[in-house]
């Protein structure tokens, strides 16, 4: 593993035990953790973190791809800190200077005319309200998303929200389509040529450079979407994760959504980015994710990485589409709080001086070049993905059907990671894509280890697999 001179604290609080009984008696059931044995989780510092007995792990998931620039920074732990002895919270009733310094600063980092910022808490609110102001602003109530696609979990967004795992059995996606999810690796088109990634997929493909048609024959799917299920073919919105977080980092092909922003404003409709997952530089080449597609949304929705953790999001429009909030009151208690603003200020900050987006786009392809190796070594290792530093491993039975991994196989290389002090999430409907999506100051070294764990995991698998055969055959 590699070095940390960070030494955590003596663990002080409640006994284990009494945690997991605590946690029975008094908190809601559907909040579930990870590992069979659930870690308790005392300290973190930067990629790392720190049980109550004291062993440390190397974080390549970053609370669920929101810790950006390193837990517990010291530049943003000390501003909070600041903050905090000097006002905790006045709402927008009253000016107080964060919010609009910071205000500032964030859509500076925007294109064009998305100036205009309306601070929330969580990525589900900010999409809540790009929901609302989509079809207000337009006066179309249709809304469309792609299958595969995470957008949250409030009532509203649920519905937007195109994974069965994901949704209760109530009233919900009123005006909602999900288009056709315009996989290169598992969809009907796609191959070698057409993702924008260090890696491509092993399927072959005659597109080129100039024309991806993969993203030619989705683009005919989306087109029927307008045709037969949209009134008049009018739309509100497309909602679209510029690579696919929750969904096991699935990336779209090339040119795809640019043709099908075309599509959506010449019928009336505002393109939406989620940039919730692949926002602040985490991709490497560019700031947001977008860029990559080429394209300029009319919303943009932001959250997790924005705070480093501390609650915080929000939605960036242009000013004629804000306009439309003024048409009956709208406000949010806690957004564009002095704290929040203060950290959020003071992460972007962190992220520019320390050249992490530079980082991510090394460490992250260094990191997905490694991981391919592993793909041409394992048979169940059916594809690796993504950029910079949001990365995707889907495990398969086999390469050429491309069916899951069973759960339980899947289960026991994740706590073998664990064991050896590696956390990485998992994703995709089927839980059978592993998420590594770190704080953005991880290091070729940690890149490294991370690789050598999975390889002794997928191998440690293997020889399971093998005295499972022989035991099945005497």
């Amino acid at each position: 593993m590699p070095s940390c001179n960070f030494k955590p604290s003596v663990y002080k609080g409640p006994d284990y035990k009494a945690v997991l009984k605590i946690k029975e008696d008094h908190i809601v059931p559907c909040i579930k953790q990870y590992y069979k044995e659930p870690l308790l989780i005392h300290e973190g510092h930067m990629q790392w973190l720190f049980d109550h007995t004291g062993k440390r792990y190397l974080d390549m998931f970053g609370g669920i791809v929101t810790v950006s620039v390193g837990h517990c920074h010291p530049k943003v732990a000390d501003a909070m800190k600041e903050q905090l002895e000097k006002l905790w919270h006045v709402t927008n009733i009253y000016l107080h200077p964060n919010l609009y310094e910071y205000a500032e600063k964030l859509t500076s980092k925007l294109p064009r005319d998305l100036k205009v910022v309306y601070f929330v808490n969580s990525g589900s609110e900010a999409n809540d309200l790009a929901m609302m102001l989509s079809r207000a602003y337009t006066g179309h109530f249709d809304i469309i998303s792609f299958r595969n696609s995470y957008h949250g979990l409030s009532p509203y967004t649920m519905g937007l929200t195109a994974m069965s795992f994901a949704k209760h059995d109530i009233p919900s996606a009123f005006g909602i389509h999900h288009a056709m999810n315009p996989d290169i690796y598992k969809g009907l088109w796609g191959g070698s040529n057409c993702r924008d990634s260090p890696v491509q997929t092993d399927r072959k493909c005659d597109c080129t450079d100039g024309k991806c048609q993969a993203a030619e024959r989705y683009y005919e799917q989306l087109e029927e979407v307008f045709r037969y299920s949209l009134p008049r073919g009018k739309v509100a919105a497309l909602f679209a994760e510029s690579i696919q977080g929750v969904g096991g980092t699935v990336q779209f092909p090339k040119g795809f959504l640019k043709k099908a922003y075309e599509l959506v404003r010449s019928n009336g409709g505002v393109c939406v980015a989620d940039e919730v997952q692949t926002g602040f530089g985490r991709t490497g080449d560019h700031f947001w994710g977008f860029e990559s597609h080429e394209v300029v949304p009319d919303i943009v929705t932001m959250a997790k990485g924005i705070g480093n953790g501390f609650p915080l999001a929000a939605v960036v429009t242009t000013t004629k589409i804000a306009q439309t909030l003024d048409l009956a009151f709208h406000f949010n208690t806690f957004g564009g709080n002095p704290v929040a603003c203060t950290v959020g200020m003071k992460t972007l900050q962190v992220i520019e001086e320390e050249q992490l987006q530079k980082n991510c786009k090394i460490v992250g392809t260094h990191l997905l070049t490694q991981l391919a190796q592993l793909r041409d070594e394992f048979e169940f290792v059916g594809d690796v993905r993504g950029k910079g530093l949001m990365i995707g491993i889907e495990l398969v039975k086999k390469k050429a059907t491309k069916e899951p991994m069973a759960a339980k196989p899947i289960a026991d290389i994740w706590e073998a990671c664990k064991d050896m002090g590696l956390l990485i999430g998992r994703g995709g409907i089927n839980g059978n894509v592993f998420r590594i999506k770190p704080p953005m100051c991880v290091t070729k070294e940690d890149a490294d280890f991370t690789v050598e764990v999975l390889r002794r995991a997928f191998c440690q698998h293997t020889e399971k697999c093998k005295k499972c055969i022989t035991n099945g055959m005497n």
